[in-house]
């Protein structure tokens, strides 16, 4: 009974549905009021002996509650991830504390050392977090490659239960061409759990963005395959568009300019009723319309966009197409109920004192209480107990990873070789002496699987695909490359957007956090693509994911193909990646060595991930002059792993070369030469100046590393002047000259190369063997 009037099932449903919308609308309240007073507390209230700005965004978290309450109120389920747009990590942490999932005493802790981070933050928040955000694009990104990424888990070990992948992202944010790079991937356009929700809020960092560009956007995401959804404006515009002139009202909000409609929001009733009718034909009808509006309908019908209405957002949430990509362009007012809302400048900008206490007032808060919950007993306690409690994920135990042998026993290979062919040599390898190992393999290029040396590791364990595909060139003769597309495949095949590569890279490396899972991910690109692929790579790395990067073919080895594919930078790159080993291996064998190293340190808490360079170059094998002992073999394996090894050793040296990857065989040439000459060089083999780098301040007390390897490989008493010899940047082995504090000539690649013969380019970049032996003659003298 309804009013005593009996109540037919629509009443109920409609009763029911305006009880869940008035409770969200108090959680909505809630949670703006607790994400500004978050920010307000760290730059206002809190300490700051260094008087630098804290920072925040109160407006741009504004514009995201109720899009976020909507969803982690009665959207999610216990299986959906969602990305948090960077700027809104206040809302998280606010809705987190609701749901009883973060002590009180980190509301107070914002950006400060320990405490909430600037942006959410899988590994360092004290709360949950899905993805890491804050470099932009790249967070918006994650969940199509974490999508990608529990299927494959799905598909090859146990189910994970499913859910979407939601990414909440501002529209600033669709500038960058790592969105579009994964929109456009073949591989995403069958991801139906892709669920974006784009925060159309029309400003940027300083300035609202001139003209109207979702009819665009819209298009470009129809042609990319997804379902495009538009929440554009709210209840209450659509009951005034009803009315007589509320067409010509909707024309015009429609073809206004955006810097117009945002003026619109910062004017008083009466100004409203002098700027909104427009010049025109249809100003007289809106004028008739609005005068019958009282001001205050008036001033929440102008700001009444989609993105806020509650009622709009649940209904978009129900209409999701779960057989494609979604994305939802939701319409927002930035600072949404703020006194800063819609100012051209409100991106940064901090409600003063008076300012929190109008906004306390107006949503019914204590500034002098600002943490306090609802109520015991009250409805929207109870709603915030059922989301918790339905979004409550069980513990799961991760499995340790597989066991991965330190060395494959093969003997040290002889005739010439390159270490890019090492690399498919030993997955192929691991599949018949280690298969347990082999089978947590997931390789992933962008397009270049055959000219990378993956072809046969490829044709033994076939492509990843959701479903399996018919390969209509397995029957032809002349096909080497053997493309078998199955859900058990181990190879996932990317376009050619190296962006996508890492991205993927990283979210396969999480899954041993994610469902317990452990892969050991191994990305294949050229070296010199390394630094475009860099930034979300390091980010995948920042949000725990576990991954080797492979670069090759590297250097201006690669002669004949000219500067714009000769990478320099990338040996130092490697050392100054947090949470990476970096390794440069000379010889096949030290490939399998630092490569097995990288795959055991794969999946598991305190894991790492690593950059390994190789080379396209043939170089004799038996230069790597391999013990056969196996003690002395197993000695060699160790130095290998370490960082480094003696290749060449003299009674009494004048000089040390201290050498990396392919230039080996120019310092043991240099090295005759000299001998030849009546000057003893010794040879050091460098596979990781990032891991001896590391030793030599574990050596001087500044981080924790083992230091051995530097008492091995540059003793003391061995102590002589040194040339690095480097494929790269000189200064990457630069350092080396501290260890003993001797004198060195670095020797390396500081300028754009060119096409050439090996010979021309390395004399050109003054790395061949003549310049190698005039650096160190200079030493001796």
């Amino acid at each position: 009974m309804v009013s005593g009037v009996t109540a037919t099932d629509p009443e109920i449903r409609d009763a029911a549905r305006q009880e869940v919308l008035r409770l969200l609308g108090n959680i909505e309240r809630r949670v703006l009021w607790l994400s500004t007073a978050i920010i307000d507390h760290a730059n206002r209230v809190r300490p700051n002996p260094s008087g630098l700005k804290v920072g925040g965004h109160q407006a741009s978290s504004a514009s995201m509650t109720s899009i976020m309450t909507a969803l982690w109120f009665h959207e999610l389920t216990r299986h959906d991830r969602v990305s948090v747009k960077p700027h809104a990590s206040p809302v998280l942490h606010a809705i987190n504390y609701l749901l009883g999932e973060l002590d009180p005493s980190y509301l107070t802790e914002l950006r400060s050392f320990g405490g909430l981070q600037s942006y959410p933050s899988r590994s360092k928040d004290p709360d949950p977090v899905d993805y890491s955000t804050g470099s932009v694009g790249i967070g918006a990104t994650a969940p199509v490659w974490g999508a990608i990424a529990r299927r494959y888990v799905d598909g090859r070990f146990v189910g994970t239960g499913g859910g979407r992948q939601y990414s909440l992202l501002g529209d600033a944010e669709l500038d960058e061409g790592a969105i579009w790079e994964a929109v456009q991937d073949p591989t995403v356009a069958g991801l139906g759990e892709i669920v974006w929700v784009v925060d159309l809020n029309r400003q940027s960092l300083d300035r609202v963005v001139p003209g109207p560009a979702a009819e665009r956007l819209r298009g470009m995401f129809i042609a990319a395959g997804w379902q495009v959804l538009t929440l554009k404006y709210g209840r209450l515009l659509d009951e005034l568009f009803a009315r007589p002139g509320g067409v010509e009202l909707r024309l015009r909000l429609d073809t206004m300019e955006n810097p117009e409609y945002q003026r619109l929001l910062r004017c008083t009733p009466q100004q409203l009723r002098d700027r909104l009718p427009g010049p025109g034909t249809g100003s007289e009808p809106i004028a008739q319309l609005i005068s019958d509006v009282d001001d205050d309908t008036l001033h929440s019908a102008v700001r009444n966009l989609g993105g806020h209405d509650l009622g709009a957002l649940l209904d978009a949430y129900d209409n999701i197409d779960d057989t494609r990509p979604t994305v939802i362009f939701a319409y927002t007012v930035k600072g949404h109920g703020l006194p800063t809302e819609g100012h051209p400048q409100n991106h940064s900008a901090l409600l003063t004192g008076d300012q929190m206490a109008e906004l306390a007032t107006r949503l019914g808060e204590d500034p002098g209480h600002p943490w306090s919950d609802f109520p015991a007993g009250s409805a929207e306690a109870a709603l915030c107990t059922a989301s918790a409690e339905r979004l409550r994920r069980p513990h799961q135990e991760a499995l340790a990873p597989p066991a991965v042998p330190s060395d494959l026993g093969r003997p040290a290979p002889g005739g010439t070789g390159n270490t890019q062919q090492a690399l498919g040599r030993v997955l192929l390898d691991l599949t018949r002496k280690a298969p347990e190992a082999a089978g947590r393999i997931v390789t992933v290029s962008p397009d270049v699987s055959s000219s990378t040396n993956l072809g046969g590791w490829l044709n033994k364990v076939g492509v990843w695909s959701p479903a399996e595909r018919t390969d209509w060139f397995a029957d032809d003769a002349e096909t080497i490359l053997h493309w078998r597309e199955k859900p058990s495949g181990q190879h996932v095949e990317l376009g050619i957007a190296e962006t996508n590569l890492v991205g993927l890279l990283g979210e396969l490396g999480a899954t041993w956090s994610r469902w317990g899972q452990p892969l050991l991910p191994i990305g294949v690109v050229y070296d010199p693509f390394v630094n475009r692929a860099l930034e979300p790579w390091s980010f995948g790395i920042y949000a725990g994911g576990q991954s080797i990067l492979v670069g090759t073919p590297s250097g201006v080895t690669l002669a004949s193909e000219g500067g714009a594919h000769q990478s320099i930078t990338t040996p130092s790159l490697g050392i100054e990646q947090p949470g990476c080993v970096s390794y440069e291996p000379a010889f096949g064998i030290d490939t399998e060595w630092c490569l097995l190293a990288a795959l055991s340190n794969l999946g598991k808490p305190d894991g790492s991930s690593a950059y390994l360079r190789l080379s396209t170059r043939p170089v004799d094998q038996s230069l790597a002059a391999v013990p056969t002992d196996p003690a002395a073999r197993e000695r060699r394996r160790r130095q290998t792993v370490a960082g480094a090894y003696t290749l060449r050793q003299s009674d009494r040296p004048v000089v040390t070369f201290a050498v990396m990857g392919a230039l080996v065989p120019e310092a043991l040439a240099a090295a005759d030469r000299l001998a030849a000459l009546g000057h003893q060089a010794d040879v050091v083999c460098v596979t990781s100046p990032d891991l001896l780098f590391r030793a030599l301040r574990g050596r001087r007390g500044q981080e924790e590393a083992p230091t051995w390897i530097l008492d091995q490989v540059f003793p003391a008493e061995q102590a002589t002047p040194l040339v690095t010899l480097v494929d790269g940047h000189p200064h990457t082995l630069a350092f080396l000259g501290m260890v003993n504090n001797v004198p060195v000539t670095t020797l390396g690649v500081s300028r754009f190369g060119q096409s050439g013969s090996l010979e021309d380019v390395y004399r050109y970049h003054g790395i061949d063997t003549d310049s190698v032996v005039r650096a160190a003659l200079d030493l001796i003298d």
